[in-house]
């Protein structure tokens, strides 16, 4: 599998870095409340148990299904939440996403949670793109800036494979 990748972006040992004064920042965004994490399956995963290890308060976790991709490179522009949101009534959450691209996922997830009753909504991405975005939404703590480039590895897949890869790279072509 890794005999399929063009190039690492993202090395193990960067991210694990970042991850490091990422849980920080939001330890500080938090100033000591309890903090229910929110966090996006499938892509979210990897980063949410790493991160979740490292912030040393109160914590508890839900998880929420959303699908833009449907098998693709590039989103369909349509947001589907599948099963339902947890109930977030009057808890701060921080709604975790593996990367930040057209921003319809993080603005739609982030605006339901709100409209769920919770008490705020913090956001934070492993990953974002810099481009243009459909909606006006950027993350609150976020891990790597990169291009606009497809990438996988670290719970980001391509056709639902090489999530389990400990890196972000570039893949030598599609379809493989």
């Amino acid at each position: 599998m890794e005999s399929l990748i063009e190039k690492v972006l993202i090395s193990e040992a960067e991210i694990h870095k970042r991850l490091d004064s990422m849980a920080l920042e939001i330890l500080t965004g938090f100033d000591g409340r309890p903090i229910t994490v929110v966090a996006v399956l499938k892509g979210a995963l990897v980063l949410v148990a790493d991160l979740f290890r490292r912030l040393p308060v109160k914590l508890d976790i839900e998880f929420v299904t959303a699908q833009s991709y449907y098998g693709g490179t590039e989103t369909t522009g349509q947001v589907e939440v599948i099963g339902g949101l947890p109930d977030v009534k009057g808890k701060s959450i921080l709604l975790v996403d593996d990367i930040l691209d057209t921003g319809l996922t993080l603005a739609a997830l982030k605006a339901q949670l709100m409209d769920a009753g919770a008490d705020s909504v913090a956001t934070c991405v492993l990953l974002s793109k810099i481009k243009e975005r459909s909606a006006d939404v950027e993350a609150d703590y976020c891990g790597f800036e990169i291009g606009d480039e497809f990438v996988v590895g670290y719970g980001l897949d391509y056709t639902g494979h090489y999530r389990n890869l400990p890196y972000i790279g570039i893949l030598k072509e599609f379809g493989v």
